[in-house]
């Protein structure tokens, strides 16, 4: 995305006296080509029968062409998902060929290395992983090479979180763009815009990088020129979509390089060359030449540019530069053999980021939550797919299930979920028809998967009669479990049975979302990775056979007006459940307090709706839009009047609230249930409060926010998530400007406010954006709504006028801290949720797969590379072009275990874990082999080495199957079982 800001600063020239010879320039080609965005992938990759008529394409032939003409030129390609679409539909053998020559003699190089340049605050660890190890599977087993640097230049902040899976990845420096202005301002002037950086607490020096943060001018070229009225250095223009102009003339064309303009280009390049110079410690300047769009049309950039760099050159010693094409790892090359010692960051993110005094780009951690939540449902069905065809593949290698179809059904639903993560896909900062578009990506693939699903159960098969159902329910985690699953219904009578024909606890109410359906909630109990059946037999009466079936019915409140003179507390009504005493105020019809009764601790508690009203007109100062979030004052109560329904239950106690905009509205614009599990004397599920919302539609300009005030002394501190894999401390901060947007941080899995004694825990489904403004206050922003008048968001429709209502999940805990010491754990089984398949026909039973508490299985898959863990068969095979070296790889698992504690986090929890591998996965089958791997798969460990930033010891693996995982470990294998 090519939307940047930057601060502005008085042009000068640096003298670098104290320099040792001229300053060495780095200038590395690159293409920022957004998967998404503005544009559909099919139009910026139109093809029609033959003819290449949009950018993504040309990008790489034009390269590819221009590279193998002159043996100095050189180019960085940084997303995989346009270059894979090239590779396998545009590009000839003769493109093919060059391709392979230009990697072998290190002229093109692939950076990062993934399906897309990925979002750093609202994804989650998981998905991250996934498109990281999607392309580059994709890259070693068409090429052989293994990405080691990164180019992070366009996420809206950075994450703690990315540092260390570029580690565990094999990376050998980090490079980042969009951090606060004010901050990079001082880091520029004090020559600390390179670090080492600890992303984990835990890990520290054991998954440190060295990472480098592009200075203000970011990763375009800057196109000032002081001699003419174009843009500089682009000389093919602005890229036209679909069709190219047909005289050849685009758009902005830099003026070109001729006699009479290069001595002006040079002098204009190398004072900012000098520049940049003055905000680094080394002798070496990095110098991206290029933008979003660029190279296209790769000769003419070249045929301009080549000229200047020979000029400068030549007067290296007037200018006191030299200027080389060059890739990103010859410039990391030449900052670590400078042999300097660098400053420590420890575990501190770059969240949120601004880039002016009004503009918090903190709006998007909330921007189209449709799509955030399809995006993390897509995830959580293939990790179950997954999971489930690996077992299948291990117990039943020549089942009837399609290997080939299965994987291919897989392959694409990792595709859009890989696809989705792009910092303008899963952010919601793209126009309506791109967000289209990747919903559309990710529900035909799970329409693929729920197939693949059905046969793996084989299904269908209606059996009995229509008084009769039967469900398979299946854990996809490595944890047994209980939990309670709610089944959609026609009759309000039922009786369920597990599969050893004992009748089990089950509950049936009246639908809230729907007049002739029921709810059926069913407490299951599952090994991990799991599954089992259950048969529900319907009745039009309750007998004999319904004893074990509780019918829930519902008890309506009358909608009452709600004021701030409103007095409240004096009529109170308890809902009571083995943990809690929830108080509802009869007066509002709002909750009161929540007392935790093993504790014997009350904290009072309010939670409703609030909106932030702000500005879409430009000239009425700050605006809001799908990045960015300006508070135009303090957020307004967003109701008038409050209804609600209590469904008392045996299984689930439902609250059921409606928050009316007016007294006299017919429809609600908001409201929540809340389940409270009923019959559970201890544990996680006891302390549970399943809240679902809906939201919507909003009045334009809006942004709605749940609020919830409690007694909690937390000073206003926050901790929220980083992608899921940490949290971190988010303490209030006072700003001179914007400081309501500028508090506000990305919640992916989780948020929580404490004091010395209770914790609040809020689990999230799909990510927002989290805040604590005053004293004891948890505010979530859950939808946005806007429309502004900017001349740039109306060209390209990103105003964000989402007029849909939104349905998101929470799950609230309340208690002591020891007590919400598993939120890691239940933010993972919110995450993957038991799945619900009807009419299972056959079946065999499955022996669980259990890890300890503080592990989680956070992958198991079959791949299906082609290529040879061993890497010099792998390099071998493709050389000679072995048979077999093409086929996919049915018997290889991709395995990942996580810890999910932080050392000194929990006194039991945070202790390394010991596990011997055959025996945890013998409910799969029979280990044959282990071998540990890199994050992405494309590493033997024991191959794996690292530049050393600093010094830091090797912990070393042993060879047996027992395997130790630290806190916040993240360990990598490929397991090979003997097959059935």
């Amino acid at each position: 995305m090519g939307f940047l800001t930057f601060p502005l600063f008085l042009f000068f020239t640096v003298i670098c006296a104290e320099r040792n010879g001229p300053i060495q320039t780095f200038v590395i080609p690159h293409s920022h080509m957004d998967v998404g965005w503005v544009y559909t992938i099919q139009v910026c990759y139109y093809i029609e029968q033959g003819s290449m008529h949009a950018y993504a394409a040309n990008v790489y032939s034009s390269v590819t062409e221009a590279l193998t003409q002159n043996k100095q030129r050189k180019f960085i390609a940084v997303e995989q998902e346009f270059f894979r679409l090239w590779w396998d539909s545009v590009a000839t053998d003769k493109h093919k060929k060059q391709v392979r020559q230009l990697l072998k003699e290190s002229r093109l190089e692939f950076i990062i290395g993934g399906q897309v340049m990925h979002d750093e605050a609202v994804t989650d660890l998981d998905d991250e992983i996934l498109q990281l190890t999607e392309g580059h599977g994709f890259l070693y087993e068409t090429f052989g090479v293994r990405p080691r640097f990164s180019w992070h230049v366009d996420p809206f902040g950075a994450s703690a979180t990315t540092p260390v899976l570029f580690a565990l990845a094999g990376f050998h420096a980090h490079l980042i763009s969009r951090i606060d202005y004010d901050l990079k301002d001082v880091m520029q002037k004090s020559k600390k815009l390179q670090f080492v950086w600890r992303g984990s607490p835990s890990l520290k020096e054991q998954q440190e990088i060295f990472t480098h943060t592009m200075d203000q001018f970011s990763y375009c070229t800057p196109s000032h020129l002081p001699f003419s009225n174009s843009s500089g250095f682009y000389w093919n223009g602005v890229a036209l979509f679909p069709d190219p102009p047909k005289n050849g003339i685009y758009p902005n064309m830099s003026l070109p390089v001729t006699k009479e303009t290069l001595h002006s280009y040079a002098k204009t390049m190398v004072q900012n060359i000098q520049q940049r110079a003055a905000w680094f410690r080394t002798n070496h300047v990095l110098w991206p030449w290029g933008c979003d769009k660029q190279f296209y049309n790769s000769s003419v950039q070249f045929a301009n540019m080549d000229p200047l760099v020979e000029y400068i050159n030549q007067n290296s010693k007037e200018f006191g530069v030299t200027v080389q094409y060059a890739t990103l790892s010859e410039y990391f090359q030449a900052v670590h053999q400078s042999n300097l010692t660098w400053e420590v960051r420890g575990s501190e993110d770059f969240l949120p980021y601004s880039t002016e005094p009004f503009q918090a780009w903190t709006g998007f951690y909330a921007s189209r939550n449709v799509l955030k939540g399809i995006a993390r449902r897509a995830s959580s069905q293939l990790h179950a797919a997954e999971t489930l065809f690996t077992r299948y593949r291990v117990s039943y290698p020549d089942g009837p299930v399609p290997k080939e179809e299965a994987l291919q059904k897989l392959k694409a639903l990792r595709w859009a979920v890989s696809e989705v993560q792009h910092h303008d896909g899963i952010t919601g900062t793209e126009s309506p028809k791109v967000s289209d578009m990747y919903i559309e990506h990710l529900t035909q693939a799970m329409m693929g998967v729920e197939e693949l699903l059905a046969a793996l159960f084989l299904l269908p098969q209606t059996l009995g009669t229509d008084l009769e159902q039967h469900i398979i329910v299946y854990n996809p985690l490595a944890w047994n479990t209980t939990a309670i699953i709610n089944v959609t219904v026609t009759l309000p009578m039922a009786t369920v049975f597990d599969d050893q024909g004992q009748a089990i606890p089950a509950q049936t109410q009246s639908s809230a979302d729907s007049n002739t359906t029921y709810d059926l909630f069913i407490v299951v109990n599952l090994g991990g990775l799991q599954h089992r059946k259950y048969l529900i037999k319907f009745s039009e009466k309750p007998g004999k056979e319904g004893s074990s079936t509780h019918h829930a019915w519902v008890v309506s409140f009358k909608r009452l007006n709600v004021s701030q003179e409103l007095k409240t507390g004096r009529r109170l009504l308890p809902v009571l459940n083995e943990c809690y005493k929830i108080m509802l105020d009869q007066d509002t019809n709002l909750l009161h307090s929540i007392t935790d009764r093993h504790e014997k601790r009350t904290v009072r508690m309010s939670q409703d709706f609030w909106e932030y009203q702000v500005n879409g007109n430009v000239s009425a100062g700050p605006i809001s839009d799908n990045y960015i979030f300006s508070a135009n004052g303090s957020a307004v109560r967003a109701y008038k009047a409050v209804k609600m329904e209590i469904v008392p239950g045996k299984i689930v106690t439902e609250i059921r609230q409606y928050f009316y905009r007016e007294e006299a509205d017919e429809d609600y614009t908001y409201s929540v249930t809340t389940r409270i599990p009923q019959s559970f004397p201890s544990g996680r599920l006891c302390y549970r409060l399943e809240q679902s919302y809906s939201l919507g539609p909003l009045v334009v300009n809006t942004e709605a926010v749940l609020r919830i005030k409690t007694s909690l002394k937390n000073n206003r501190t926050l901790f929220t998530d980083d992608n899921g894999y940490q949290m971190m401390k988010r303490p209030s901060r006072t700003f001179v400007n914007d400081t309501v947007a500028r508090n506000y941080y990305p919640m992916v899995r989780m948020a929580y406010i404490e004091d010395d004694s209770s914790r609040l825990v809020l689990l999230s489904e799909r990510a927002h954006g989290a805040s604590s403004q005053s004293e004891g206050e948890l505010e979530v922003m859950l939808h946005r709504r806007l429309w502004n008048n900017q001349e740039w968001t109306l060209g390209y429709n990103l105003t964000l006028n989402d007029s849909s209502v939104v349905r998101p999940v929470l799950w609230m805990t309340l208690g002591s801290l020891a007590a919400t010491s598993l939120y890691q754990r239940e933010a993972l089984e919110l995450q993957h949720r038991p799945v619900v398949m009807k009419e299972p026909r056959t079946g065999s039973p499955i022996r669980p797969v259990v890890l300890p508490d503080n592990l989680h299985l956070l992958t198991l898959s079959v791949p299906g590379w082609f290529y040879n863990s061993n890497h010099t068969l792998h390099l071998r095979n493709m050389e000679t072009g072995t048979p077999g070296s093409t086929q996919p790889d049915y018997d290889r698992v991709l395995l990942r275990i996580m810890h999910l504690y932080e050392k000194g986090e929990d006194p039991v929890l945070s202790q390394p874990s010991t596990i011997n591998m055959k025996e945890v996965l013998r409910g799969m089958g029979e280990v044959r082999v282990l071998e540990e791997r890199s994050l992405t798969g494309t590493w033997d460990i024991s191959d794996l080495q690292r530049w050393k930033w600093k010094a830091s010891e090797d912990p070393g693996r042993g060879e047996s199957f027992n395997v130790t995982i630290s806190p916040k470990e993240i360990r990598t294998f490929f397991v090979y079982f003997k097959l059935k």
